[in-house]
């Protein structure tokens, strides 16, 4: 007897062919589009989801399949939202998508309607390894779509009863999957950014939630004050754009939290921007292990990136610290850091980076 299987359903392409991967595999999946945009309306809200739920349904249509969708819109806003507006106004630079797979897609959603299922499917970039009894989260064909990284925060309970259909597959690959099944969305964009925020309006958004906070510009290396900012929450370590500066460029070194001040580099980016080290906190384990002993060798990433850093961990009491190969740019409080084995092939651990020690 086949094993039940709820299937995370977006209206983009990669769940659409995940789809017709579990099918063609003698799967019947039941289909759930989980809604989390905003009920109420902001600067920026890009939310699309009639249009989502269409195609959504025409992918149910073909096969079919059940189509249902869940409403988390409001553990969504209390769990990651707040979250994420809470670590902004603390000067950290926080990363929501993390939280939104763990919390809501893989958490919310298994509490409500997953747990009736022997397995959850979605149309992630990833894949399961199974090695010596474990599953492990392991990186997908196509690295320059892998989403590991956003992942990672999930538990070992999690992994025990994922799928990731189209783990094998290259972003060309699925497209033409998708073309000869005569998908609708088989050219459909890629979504970017925060789920329901268009990219180019996440300034207004960060806006409509934290207001404006007027602070200094201020030249680390003189001391001159330069001009003014609307608030230490729009900016992030090492970020270069949208500093509105003219006699550029500038390049975000620090901020100072306290006194609402973004100190700046000219023209290049000062030895602060950069560091050898990354201290990892509140561990997450995808899979229960014991591998993070001192010394091991490690690869790592500190952002969404299809690049890999290398180094070695020593254990700082509960924390980890990463000794990297090679200077890192823009190591960011607030973010995450994600360990891989050296193979660039399992995840180890994630959590969030502190304060830079060089």
């Amino acid at each position: 007897m086949s094993k039940s299987v709820a299937l995370l359903i977006s209206g983009g392409v990669d769940s659409a062919v995940a789809c017709r991967e579990l099918v063609f595999n003698g799967y019947k999946p039941h289909l759930f589009y989980i809604a989390i945009g905003p009920e109420q309306d902001f600067v920026g809200n890009d939310c699309k989801m009639e249009e989502d739920v269409d195609l959504c349904k025409l992918i149910s249509k073909k096969y079919d399949l059940p189509f249902e969708v869940i409403p988390l819109h409001n553990e969504y806003w209390n769990g990651v939202m707040s979250y994420h507006v809470e670590s902004l106004k603390a000067g950290r630079t926080p990363n929501p998508d993390l939280l939104c797979n763990q919390l809501i897609k893989f958490g919310s959603f298994e509490e409500k309607v997953g747990h009736k299922f022997d397995f959850t499917a979605s149309g992630h970039y990833a894949s399961i390894m199974e090695e010596d009894g474990k599953r492990w989260l392991a990186t997908a064909k196509d690295k320059n779509k892998d989403q590991t990284y956003f992942l990672a925060q999930l538990s070992d309970l999690q992994i025990s009863k994922i799928m990731f259909p189209i783990g094998g597959y290259t972003k060309a690959e699925i497209r033409e999957i998708a073309r000869n099944e005569g998908f609708a969305n088989a050219e459909r964009k890629d979504s970017q950014g925060i789920c329901f925020i268009a990219r180019n309006h996440y300034r207004d958004f960060v806006g409509d939630m934290l207001g404006e906070m007027p602070g200094d510009f201020v030249d680390i290396q003189s001391g001159e004050r330069l001009g003014r900012h609307k608030g230490h929450w729009f900016f992030t370590i090492g970020q270069r754009k949208g500093l509105g500066l003219a006699g550029g460029p500038w390049f975000v070194v620090k901020k100072d939290i306290e006194n609402n001040i973004i100190y700046i580099s000219k023209g290049y980016e000062p030895e602060e921007v950069f560091s050898h080290e990354v201290l990892v906190s509140g561990l997450n384990f995808p899979t229960k292990h014991d591998l993070l002993q001192d010394g091991l060798k490690v690869s790592f990433k500190i952002r969404h990136t299809p690049i890999f850093s290398h180094g070695i961990i020593h254990k700082v009491n509960n924390d980890i610290l990463i000794e990297s190969e090679n200077k890192l740019h823009g190591v960011a409080p607030g973010q995450f850091a994600v360990i891989y084995d050296d193979d660039e092939r399992k995840v180890l651990a994630s959590g969030e980076i502190q304060l830079n020690l060089d």
